[in-house]
């Protein structure tokens, strides 16, 4: 026989759980999509030494190039030789791009008369824009493919760029 279910068992609400395996596999599901249409982007650097300075006193016969640029709203002004002296001052094509040929075809010239340098001292002296000072670090490093060959077989103008007044 059987008996009849007391009071407090019919009194008693029945617990319920939740199904939780539809949220967690949405959830990876979710975690799964964003990663793929996320933009991976790529970082570059562009490599910069520290300036040195040194009290030694070379013997070198060979006078040092020493070639300092200077970067102002206006123009960009290359200097040679300590104290530096300036040898060639290049002035904006219009209010927004300086005449970056001018610059290129100046240091390649240097480059001719000195072809063992590789420094080149970067000083921007105002705000530039972050655009203008890597265009301009590309005119001062990177030669063109139209460039006349150099006497040392180089794929360089002046690689090593050192910030000087930061």
């Amino acid at each position: 026989m059987m008996r009849k279910p007391s009071r407090r068992a019919l009194a008693r609400p029945k617990t319920v759980r939740l199904d939780l395996v539809p949220i967690l596999a949405s959830v990876f599901i979710f975690i799964f999509f964003l990663l793929m249409s996320a933009n991976f982007i790529k970082i570059f650097e562009i490599p910069s030494d520290v300036p040195l300075f040194s009290q030694a006193t070379h013997d070198n016969k060979e006078k040092s190039l020493g070639l300092t640029i200077r970067i102002s709203d206006n123009d960009i002004q290359i200097l040679t030789g300590i104290p530096a002296s300036v040898v060639k001052t290049v002035r904006k094509l219009n209010p927004n791009d300086y005449d970056l040929n001018t610059l290129h075809q100046t240091l390649l010239d240097l480059k001719k008369r000195y072809p063992k340098e590789n420094v080149a001292i970067l000083e921007p002296l105002n705000d530039i824009s972050y655009d203008k000072l890597v265009q301009i670090m590309d005119e001062i490093r990177l030669l063109k493919h139209t460039d006349p060959e150099l006497e040392e077989k180089t794929r360089v103008l002046f690689g090593d760029i050192v910030f000087g007044n930061i």
